[in-house]
């Protein structure tokens, strides 16, 4: 073939494979009915599995209801659902039981995620001491999200980082469980911030 020949004719170009979506596991926690069940479910775009059980007159005794009089199930081992963040990412969202005897079950949960969601009701914060410890001991980066419970909340964010003592590296936010934008924005600030850990 001589440089003023023509090239040969080709087929049609075979697509370029496409990758799926790259799969990043996040944790939602927090304390018994902080919204966590909720939040799983708002953002979700499968429907989500959940293991809601009936609170019974024994569970009753022990979980502290003052504050979610109208909460009759309660989560007793976790949530499940995902979100596609874009082509290129896909969230896998596990939501932790929020009482302490189902803390045995968290080191599995939590288990290869890039970081944690740890929702807060301010009305009870001491409920949430246990996942924010949790989460500074196992070095997970995560990020604090007031639920705005009846659309408002009674502390405070600075009062919320005191009353929990934790860094200002934490973001602390209000979002609203029931809405997915809201979840969605609070998921995003926990996956920024494990994307900054990454590129240190």
């Amino acid at each position: 073939m001589t440089p003023t020949e023509p090239l040969p004719a080709r087929g049609p170009a075979a697509p370029a494979a496409v990758r799926p979506p790259l799969p990043v596991k996040m944790v939602i926690a927090g304390g018994f009915g902080v919204g966590k069940t909720t939040a799983v479910g708002a953002i979700s775009e499968i429907e989500p599995l959940t293991t809601e059980a009936s609170i019974t007159e024994v569970a009753a005794g022990v979980d502290d209801l003052t504050h979610t009089p109208r909460k009759t199930t309660t989560t007793v081992a976790m949530d499940f659902g995902c979100l596609t963040i874009d082509p290129t990412l896909k969230l896998y969202l596990f939501g932790t039981p929020g009482q302490e005897r189902f803390g045995f079950m968290w080191d599995d949960i939590v288990e290869g995620a890039v970081g944690g969601l740890v929702i807060v009701d301010t009305r009870r914060l001491d409920d949430c001491y246990a996942a924010v410890d949790y989460f500074e001991h196992k070095g997970i980066p995560f990020a604090v999200a007031v639920n705005a419970f009846d659309g408002r909340v009674e502390h405070s964010l600075e009062e919320v980082r005191w009353g929990l003592d934790v860094s200002a590296g934490v973001p602390v936010v209000v979002f609203d469980a029931r809405e997915r934008g809201s979840v969605r924005d609070a998921l995003l600030v926990v996956l920024e911030l494990a994307l900054a850990r990454t590129e240190r």
